[in-house]
């Protein structure tokens, strides 16, 4: 199941950074046109975590490989668009700490967990994914940086939105924390 038509996905996911990346280095396009592209870039393959796993199912081409792949390629291209980000002076690097921290934290957490056999006590919860919602409209918000419509400041909207992110990050940091904490007491003595 290593190369299923959802995994192939997954893959684009990682493929996409450095072509969002790459963008900003064509110095023969505008500021606005870069902006464009890589909003436009990684709201696609922002799109294909949920196809691929829809298709995985649809399909019956689950498998434990792309089950890992999936999130590891949703935390590569988050933390790369955020890098990009802070470079650009767009997102405070303090926010994209909070972020990324969280990321590794937590997937540290969830595979400690698994080797324990304890991984249930912290599968995805609703304010994970309330979190994950709010920065895959946030970044792209922040790569747009200009007017949407002629109505929506997406500067403004998207540094609202990241720190809102942020917030729930740091929430569901704790949520998940608190699920673990009587394995960890348990493991510790």
């Amino acid at each position: 199941m290593f190369f299923t038509i959802p995994t192939i996905m997954t893959w684009t996911r990682i493929v996409a950074i450095p072509l969002i990346i790459g963008v900003y280095y064509l110095q023969s396009l505008t500021v606005e046109t870069q902006n464009m592209i890589a909003t436009v870039m990684f709201v696609l393959f922002a799109i294909t975590d949920w196809l691929d796993g829809y298709l995985a199912r649809k399909l019956n081409q689950t498998s434990a490989f792309g089950a890992f792949l999936d999130p590891v390629a949703d935390k590569f291209l988050v933390c790369a668009a955020l890098l990009i980000l802070v470079h650009m002076n767009r997102v405070h690097v303090l926010i994209a700490l909070v972020i990324i921290g969280r990321e590794i934290a937590i997937s540290s957490l969830r595979e400690w967990m698994a080797q324990i056999g304890a991984g249930k006590s912290v599968a995805v919860h609703m304010v994970g994914k309330l979190k994950t919602t709010v920065q895959m409209v946030a970044i792209p918000f922040l790569l747009y940086d200009g007017m949407l419509f002629g109505v929506i400041d997406t500067r403004d909207w998207g540094a609202v939105l990241i720190l809102i992110a942020a917030v729930l990050t740091i929430w569901s940091m704790v949520y998940y924390m608190q699920k673990a904490l009587p394995e960890i007491r348990a493991r510790v003595k």
